[in-house]
């Protein structure tokens, strides 16, 4: 082999690694992991459980999960009993760039026999008991130093003042509402209460300053005397943080299924079956075939480039009450990611592929295989 073959073999050989590591990275699937309340801020108290410290615990153990898979990044916005202010904790996921975003906390009520889970995305509710759930949570930023003028123009007593401010929720609601039932789907296989629906949409303004899809999880109530000291166990922690990994993890198949294979956070298992979609369109044609999703909207908006940021061929479907818009199809993966890279460069920074064979939606990872 003379001198300059080497030299092309050499070349090659750094340009493939270059290559691959750049794959490696764009496939890291980002998850910040928030930890409710902390040091001056105990959140709820009864008979010696703490919500500041069973919220650090279970967030730790459901990182220490994540982190067994090596395309998984793990940010954490405390890791320590420290207080943390409310937009820093969503500063935090937004500066990480992460995929996901997801709050811990338990619950509370005067009534000792109260209950169960819920799940929460962000959302304007009228609802009474979504808004003083976030009424609660919203009251922490009255400890920070200097509220009034961070959150000028927000009451955290009155949640529905948050209509006033600018909002991104829309974006990212239909990935925050598949977290969140994932999740409760996996608390109702432990044999845990779903309280009325579980996943619900309310106003917090952790979430709303966090520009991902993002969840509130209140993992059950530390005033109810049996509930809460499985809460404050240590069994019952490290089976909720099982719970809520792997719905994480079955989020990222969904999602972003290219990549190593995770480590499953056992015995919880989805097994979930896919929902029936109502389409605006013909019927699927047969065979594999991938799709870029833009936005999911509870508005429906015509299908014309201008309302697109100019991109073309753009579909549509109506599915749980949400209007879903995804940019051109194809069965080939490579020029699917091309298409993706195109919308996140017209500024669609939370689009992501999407995958279906014969009409029916399979994950990334199967439909490369």
């Amino acid at each position: 082999m003379n001198r300059l073959n080497k030299i092309k073999v050499i070349f090659t050989f750094f340009l493939t690694i270059a290559s691959f590591c750049t794959y490696s990275q764009s496939n890291v699937f980002k998850v910040t992991l928030d930890a409710g309340h902390g040091d001056h801020d105990f959140g709820a108290v009864y008979s010696g459980r703490i919500e500041k410290n069973i919220a650090l615990a279970i967030v730790l153990k459901v990182g220490k999960i994540l982190e067994l898979n090596p395309n998984v990044n793990v940010i954490y916005t405390r890791k320590t009993d420290v207080f943390i202010d409310l937009v820093e904790r969503a500063n935090i996921a937004n500066r990480a760039n992460s995929n996901i975003f997801v709050s811990i906390h338990c619950n509370a009520n005067k009534n000792t026999a109260a209950d169960g889970t819920e799940t929460y995305v962000m959302g304007l509710s009228k609802v009474s008991s979504n808004l003083e759930a976030a009424k609660k949570e919203n009251s922490v930023i009255t400890l920070e130093k200097d509220y009034k003028r961070k959150y000028e123009g927000f009451d955290p007593n009155s949640p529905e003042s948050m209509i006033g401010m600018t909002l991104m929720q829309e974006e990212y609601l239909d990935n925050s509402i598949s977290l969140a039932s994932k999740i409760e789907d996996n608390f109702e296989r432990l044999g845990k209460k779903i309280r009325q629906g579980g996943v619900k949409q309310a106003p917090f303004m952790v979430l709303h300053k966090a520009y991902m899809p993002r969840v509130l999880v209140e993992t059950g109530f530390v005033s109810n005397p049996t509930e809460g000291n499985i809460l404050n166990s240590e069994e019952g922690q490290d089976d909720i943080a099982k719970a809520i990994a792997e719905a994480i993890l079955s989020y990222k198949r969904e999602y972003f299924g290219s990549g190593t294979p995770e480590v499953e956070a056992k015995p919880v298992k989805d097994t979930s079956t896919p929902k029936k979609v109502k389409a605006e369109a013909p019927a699927a044609p047969k065979g594999t075939f991938f799709k870029v999703q833009l936005i999911a909207s509870i508005k429906k908006t015509p299908l014309e480039p201008k309302n697109f940021k100019g991109l073309k061929n753009v579909t549509m479907i109506y599915e749980n009450n949400i209007y879903k818009y995804f940019y051109q199809e194809t069965p080939n993966y490579e020029t699917a990611k091309k298409y993706l890279e195109e919308a996140k460069n017209k500024g669609y920074g939370a689009a992501f592929l999407v995958a279906n064979k014969d009409g029916q939606k399979i994950s990334i990872e199967d439909a490369v295989k």
